[in-house]
């Protein structure tokens, strides 16, 4: 069987950390991006430099179309995944009387719908293979909530939901699914916080720091591989102690 992981959002922060620690694992690695071909590039010439085998894909994974047209791309040139990543996601804070309409949808479209769409298109290789694994990117906001970000939670949320259901329909095939839930992880996203509020933040953190990025990938990692075989419908919480 081959091993294939599509990482979607892979070009730079988490997504860059999960998709070049696949790599050294031995999956031929998926770099999907929207935007930023360079950065994506970048994280080609790592697991290339680390003597894997990757390419980058450009899609928006929000659209139906697009999706697919990347899941056949993938498909020719690595094989079908058997690791599918849904790591892509935006943030649009703002209060809720403030948020507009647009600010919701496209948060939900690009958080949640894509990991319906590129789901159920990954799926059907791993039901033919008889093993797979989703793991989608979630966040301690889906768990608790965050004043500002209710479109961000409530997207969050949902791949909660989702993943829980996926699991049902598809365990009995070898198929399983989970959702790693980062708190503050060292990522352009945080950087942007500022001094004080990066400070109040971790603060609040038990282990008394921000996660790293590549904390993240390591549990994805672990997810992905054979040994957490009998590990589904479950939320990986990876926040130092962020939501205790």
């Amino acid at each position: 069987m081959s091993k294939v992981a599509l990482v979607t959002g892979g070009s730079r922060g988490i997504g860059r950390a999960i998709a070049e620690h696949l790599g050294t694992r031995g999956y031929e690695v998926a770099v999907n991006f929207t935007a930023n071909a360079s950065a994506a590039a970048e994280v080609v010439s790592a697991i290339e430099g680390y003597g894997g085998r990757a390419i980058a894909v450009q899609a928006d994974v929000g659209d139906a179309e697009a999706v697919a047209s990347m899941m056949s791309t993938v498909t020719e040139e690595l094989g079908p995944p058997s690791v599918l990543v849904n790591n892509a996601g935006i943030t649009r804070d703002d209060l809720i009387l403030r948020m507009g309409v647009d600010e919701w949808d496209e948060v939900i479209q690009t958080n949640l719908r894509s990991v319906y769409l590129c789901t159920k298109a990954a799926l059907r290789g791993m039901l033919r293979a008889r093993w797979g694994r989703i793991i989608s990117i979630g966040s301690v906001s889906g768990i608790s909530g965050n004043p500002g970000q209710a479109n961000y939670a409530a997207s969050k949320a949902g791949i909660i939901g989702f993943t829980k259901s996926i699991a049902k329909e598809v365990g009995s095939r070898g198929i399983t699914a989970n959702v790693v839930a980062p708190g503050f992880i060292e990522t352009d996203m945080t950087a942007a916080l500022g001094d004080d509020t990066a400070a109040a933040v971790t603060a609040q953190i038990a282990v008394g720091r921000l996660g790293r990025p590549e904390e993240v990938a390591f549990t994805v990692g672990y997810l992905a591989s054979d040994e957490a075989a009998y590990i589904t419908g479950q939320t990986i919480v990876v926040d130092g102690g962020l939501a205790l």
